[in-house]
Formats: C-alpha cells, sequence, structure tokens
C-alpha cells in the first residue's frame, strides 16, 4: 500500500518563475504549504473541528530541499506522508513532482506543534486527533 497521498495539483505559471526562468522559492514555499492543509484533511480532521476546540497547529520548523527545476508550463503534483508523531508534534514530508514525467524536484519537511489559540501556547495532542494520524505514520526510510 502506498502510505503517499495527493496534496496538492497545479501548474507552472510564467509568474511563478524568477530571472533565471524556474519556479522561484517563493512559490515552492506556497505550493508545499497549501499542500500542507491537506494533510490532516487526510487524516480525517477538519479545520473546523479544531476551531471548535480552541487549539491549531503552527510550524515549529520546514525545510526544502531543492532537486531538480521545474518550469513554467509544467504539471506540478505534491505527495505528502506522516513521518512522526509525538506528544505536542508531529513531523510530515511532501514531494513535488513534475507530474507528466515524474521527475522529483522538490522535497518539504516540516514539523507543527499544537497550539491552545487562547493560550498562546503548546497544547498536546488530543488523544482522538493522535489515533487518526497514528496510523498514517511511515518511517523516514521509507518511500
Amino acid at each position: 500500500m502506498n502510505d503517499w497521498f495527493v496534496t496538492y495539483r497545479g501548474i507552472v505559471l510564467p509568474r511563478h518563475c524568477d530571472h533565471y526562468g524556474h519556479m522561484n522559492v517563493r512559490y515552492y514555499a506556497q505550493f508545499f504549504d497549501d499542500g500542507g492543509f491537506q494533510m490532516l484533511h487526510h487524516a480525517g480532521i477538519s479545520q473546523q473541528s479544531l476551531k471548535e476546540r480552541g487549539i491549531g497547529l503552527v510550524v515549529a520548523n520546514v525545510n526544502i530541499d531543492f532537486v531538480a527545476e521545474i518550469k513554467a508550463g509544467e504539471l506540478m503534483r505534491i505527495e505528502g506522508a506522516y513521518r512522526r508523531i509525538g506528544g505536542k508534534s508531529l513531523a510530515h514530508e511532501q514531494r513535488m513532482y513534475a507530474a507528466e514525467n515524474d521527475r522529483l524536484c522538490a522535497t518539504q519537511t516540516e514539523t507543527e506543534v499544537f497550539f491552545d489559540v487562547q493560550k498562546r501556547a503548546s497544547a498536546a495532542m488530543p488523544d482522538d486527533i493522535r489515533a487518526l494520524i497514528e496510523p498514517l505514520v511511515i518511517g523516514s526510510g521509507d518511500s
């Protein structure tokens, strides 16, 4: 079973490109961020349910590795997988591909921390949310 799932699809437009003719780093971050919001949805957790509970997730660390150029006119596909789950945090990885030839263009790893919106402080991951995410976690060596 493939534990990776699609978090984003799009096309690289000329406005996304820099003076070198490939997509500028600011747009990699934007597309990965858009895809990141799909991670919880995939686990069956809605933004609304988090809001009602007064919790959210904030980014503690993000790292993007640029592997190959992606240029205007190319279709992109981003896939994500959960990598680690902790007491207050989770980590996931997303991979951006040039969709028509499955060329890996970039990877992003991200750690997010559960956050009490009212207290403005980190919070423990609720058990019911842990139960939804935990079965989706794959090891860092898994592809």
